[in-house]
């Protein structure tokens, strides 16, 4: 295949695919701008390796993979800095825009976790990859994909429990 034909095979490529690859980095960054960054950085290091890509794996896997990497190296790199909340900040009011609010708070709870935990539940239940595709994209086991979306579950669950009931001061029963 010549090298024409290549750029141009790549070029398609990144249009079917733009879309699902910044909404891929977005969740994993959090930020438009840095997920536009990290689908850039993977697409350059897809390009500069797209004969072999082809060759050798799907190129939809070889980016995923490329971008959940770099998103990692990023973040060990850049500790972001949290800027904690008042009490007043975060109280939830219902109105339209709570569904918009509950997604930034599990957009939000999603980057607590660990980023290896993170990708494996952005990879498995956003963008509804299977098991082993997932495994593949980050080459691990289909067991430690398991893993990691039970432990990622289970504490995005916590986070979302609703808060234990309390019982009123004046109904409270005296001990006998």
């Amino acid at each position: 295949m010549s090298r024409y034909e290549d750029d141009e095979q790549f070029r398609l490529f990144v249009q079917r695919q733009w879309g699902r690859l910044l909404r891929t980095a977005y969740l994993l960054t959090g930020d438009r701008g840095t997920a536009e960054d990290l689908v850039q950085s993977a697409l350059e290091k897809t390009h500069r390796r797209w004969g072999r890509v082809l060759r050798r794996d799907a190129p939809e896997v070889y980016v995923r993979r490329a971008m959940v990497n770099t998103a990692i190296s990023w973040r060990r790199r850049r500790r972001p800095l949290e800027v904690p909340l008042l009490t007043s900040d975060s109280a939830s009011m219902p109105d339209a825009y709570a569904q918009v609010e509950e997604r930034q708070l599990l957009l939000t709870a999603l980057r607590r976790l660990p980023p290896r935990t993170q990708a494996v539940l952005v990879l498995r239940y956003f963008e509804d990859l299977s098991e082993a595709d997932t495994a593949r994209v980050l080459g691990c086991s289909v067991g430690s994909v398991k893993s990691q979306a039970s432990r990622g579950l289970a504490r995005l669950r916590v986070e979302f429990a609703p808060p234990a009931p309390q019982s009123p001061v004046g109904l409270q029963e005296e001990p006998a």
